[in-house]
């Protein structure tokens, strides 16, 4: 719906355009009720599982993922500093497991605002199919 691709294969290389979090529970515009969306954790995590579900489709997994790009706002809790510790909380769970041990090149930056004022994260990933 936003006129981007998903994702691009380019070679053996796969580029997966950066996923937000889904919201735990929707707006109500009827009562003027924003989103849910959780906290930086939280989101991580949601975000993590649609990079993962988006590889899967692609005959990918995360083991297989080279390099990733994570977006993120300023929490105001953490006087608008992006919340790492919560991020990598929930990257823990996907990289450098003993079931996963592979972890890419990563790149954290702090953005202005993401896709909603809700939203904390968004994370992008390239993947590369084994030969």
């Amino acid at each position: 719906p936003g006129g981007i691709a998903t994702g691009v294969w380019v070679g053996d290389t796969y580029y997966l355009s950066g996923q937000l979090p889904s919201p735990s529970k929707a707006a109500d515009r009827a009562t003027n009720t924003p989103a849910v969306w959780g906290n930086t954790n939280e989101q991580a995590d949601n975000a993590f599982q649609k990079v993962a579900a988006g590889l899967k489709e692609q005959g990918l997994g995360m083991g297989d993922v080279v390099m990733m790009r994570v977006y993120m706002v300023g929490v105001p809790s953490l006087d608008g500093k992006m919340d790492s510790a919560g991020m990598n909380e929930a990257y823990r769970t996907f990289f450098g497991t003993p079931e996963q041990p592979n972890k890419p090149a990563r790149a954290t930056v702090q953005v202005a605002a993401l896709g909603s004022p809700t939203t904390l994260v968004e994370i992008e990933v390239q993947a590369v199919k084994k030969r």
